[in-house]
């Protein structure tokens, strides 16, 4: 019913393995909807119980919408996926937080009862389209002087970023990424990232066919030593590089959230609850350092403080951001609460799907760990943005009581 605020509630997420852009990638040979048709597949075959004539809607987000990442994505992979021909679908594009702004759209609309059931989610083919191909940014955003030139190259902006904080050195970031890197691979070891992935069918240069069952990017073993005598590609004697930064990967992630009422009525599971979200700007120059207003100003609209937030999903696009986040809210770089099993830096960022990656991991997260009530995902958007949503655990004893978010 319209003019009544619904709990909206994530009710499962999955991905592909995220591979290595290029020729040489496992996905080389793979089409782009391809890869968010099998997550929307997995979403279904997990709960038959979803008749799938109540999904009220599709949305799928990809940062290049051209080629096989074209043509109202959303819609199309609804059709590809076998939903009825009632359910329709759009495209999304906020760049990195495609996925993310796919979820919270979709939650608004369920939040105000115009939906019961969503599927979001988003896809990043990065070998098929690299980053900034063929696109024609207006020479008046330079000759103007309204942003920097460099706020075009994210490796740039991480290098500003940098200037900018000069006590994230190299050093720390490198330290930094060679801990998720570890953090991975123990998550792997572990058995804690499984779950989360769908097989997909692959096929190399020769036509023979694979299947991909764990991430590419990650290289276990890597050490601070290694990091260290890596070049910096964006500025000579620089600080950023290929080992403290999120590589080009391609991948895709989807995830189904629902109306408290109607998860219950279908018998949907609850993984998570939606408490808040808020999208900030910031400069260009320096867009890895949205998640701090971002995230401030969620806080601020939920009445939480970031001290009741017990864990952090962050996107590692940079080493460098993600430690300016910490910096400002004053905890450690190597704190247990944030990226428990690691980050983009050694799993991936496939772009406009990394956002319900970091809820998926979270959602696991808390599971696991049911004396956590509040966590948090959030990340830096390119031409400067942050994104930032909390979620409560459904697990934690003191559930759905005295709730003081104004938010839903």
């Amino acid at each position: 019913m319209a003019g009544i605020l619904h709990d909206v509630v994530f009710v499962d997420g999955v991905r592909t393995p995220f591979g290595k852009a290029g020729e040489s990638g496992v996905y080389a040979r793979t089409r782009a909807d391809d890869l968010v048709v099998r997550c929307i597949r997995e979403l279904l075959a997990r709960h038959p119980q979803l008749p799938p004539e109540r999904i009220d809607e599709v949305a799928v987000a990809a940062t290049t919408q051209t080629g096989d990442q074209g043509l109202t994505i959303g819609r199309m992979s609804a059709l590809l996926a076998g939903l009825p021909r009632s359910v329709p679908g759009f495209a999304i594009d906020r760049m990195c937080a495609g996925a993310m702004t796919a979820v919270t759209t979709t939650a608004s609309g369920i939040a105000s009862g115009f939906y019961d059931v969503a599927i979001a989610g988003g896809v990043e083919h990065m070998g098929h389209h690299p980053m900034g191909e063929g696109v024609d940014p207006n020479p008046r955003i330079v000759a103007e002087k309204l942003v920097d030139p460099s706020a075009l190259v994210m490796g740039q902006t991480a290098e500003n970023l940098h200037d900018r904080f000069p006590k994230v050195t190299k050093q720390r970031c490198d330290v930094y990424a060679a801990a998720s890197q570890a953090r991975v691979a123990a998550a792997y070891e572990a058995g804690r990232l499984q779950a989360d992935l769908v097989p997909m069918s692959t096929r190399d240069a020769e036509g023979a066919w694979g299947l991909a069952t764990v991430d590419e990017p990650p290289r276990p073993g890597t050490t601070v030593e290694d990091l260290a005598a890596l070049r910096t590609p964006f500025r000579p004697s620089g600080r950023v590089t290929a080992g403290n930064s999120a590589g080009l990967n391609d991948g895709a992630t989807a995830c189904l959230i629902a109306s408290a009422e109607v998860a219950a009525e279908l018998g949907l599971p609850v993984r998570m609850r939606l408490v808040g979200y808020a999208f900030a700007g910031v400069e260009p120059e320096v867009m890895g350092i949205g998640p701090v207003p971002a995230t401030e100003k969620v806080l601020a609209r939920t009445g939480l403080s970031i001290e009741d937030i017990g864990l952090f999903e962050i996107n590692e696009a940079f080493a460098v951001q993600v430690l300016a986040f910490l910096d400002h809210f004053g905890i450690a770089d190597d704190d247990p609460r944030v990226n428990p099993d690691g980050g983009a830096i050694a799993l991936g960022h496939p772009l406009a799907s990394s956002g319900v990656r970091l809820m998926t991991q979270l959602a696991r997260h808390f599971q696991d760990r049911p004396e956590v009530r509040y966590g948090l995902t959030t990340m830096c958007i390119g031409i400067g943005m942050g994104g930032s949503v909390i979620w409560e655990n459904p697990h934690h004893a003191d559930y759905g009581t005295d709730r003081t978010e104004r938010a839903a």
